[in-house]
Parts: structure tokens; C-alpha cells; sequence
């Protein structure tokens, strides 16, 4: 495998995760907010 698909494949996981963390924490503030109204989950 050459470098720059290492690179391309190296971004894609990053992106990914760096999307699967902001969905969670926009979950967790959702969350939070639903109890801080007192809607119990």
C-alpha cells in the first residue's frame, strides 16, 4: 500500500470517529437538557 492511500484511509478513520463523538455528545446534551426539563428517560 502506498503512502498517500495510507494517508486517505489514516483520514477517513479520523473523520469517523470524529463523527461518532459528536453525535454522542449531542446525545449526552439532548439528554441532559430532556432531564434538566424534568422529562425523565
Amino acid at each position: 500500500m502506498n503512502q498517500s492511500r495510507l494517508k486517505q484511509l489514516l483520514w477517513m478513520v479520523t473523520l469517523w470517529g470524529a463523527s461518532v463523538l459528536a453525535l454522542g455528545a449531542v446525545s449526552m446534551l439532548f439528554r441532559f437538557l430532556m432531564t434538566a426539563a424534568g422529562l425523565k428517560v
